[in-house]
């Protein structure tokens, strides 16, 4: 299943990460073991912040997603189930079955 990951962490521990190293090791272990489809970092709120797409294939890796970027950056974590163009054409072949039932 895809999963968009939004992750946000202050300045401080940025500035502090990025003055030891850390952010680099942590990033490159990051794209290393969740070989992410996409990935987007920007700001917000005043913190640094980003988006992973990952796949997943069980919902037991939500813990090691999570820690990932809770250990490694003291990060903010949400996820969510998410589709892509083709995911979404795919599900629209059989939502008229599915609404005749229920309508």
């Amino acid at each position: 299943m895809r999963v968009m990951v939004k992750f946000s962490f202050s300045t401080e521990t940025g500035n502090a990460a990025i003055q030891s190293g850390k952010i680099e090791k942590v990033f490159q272990q990051l794209f290393e073991d969740l070989k992410p489809e996409a990935s987007y970092f920007y700001t917000e709120g005043g913190q640094r912040a980003g988006h992973f797409v990952v796949d997943m294939n069980d919902s037991t890796q939500v813990a090691g997603v999570v820690e990932r970027f809770s250990f490694g950056l003291n990060a903010k974590v949400e996820m969510m189930p998410v589709m892509n163009g083709d995911d979404l054409h795919k599900a629209l072949s059989g939502i008229q079955d599915l609404v005749k039932r229920y309508k």
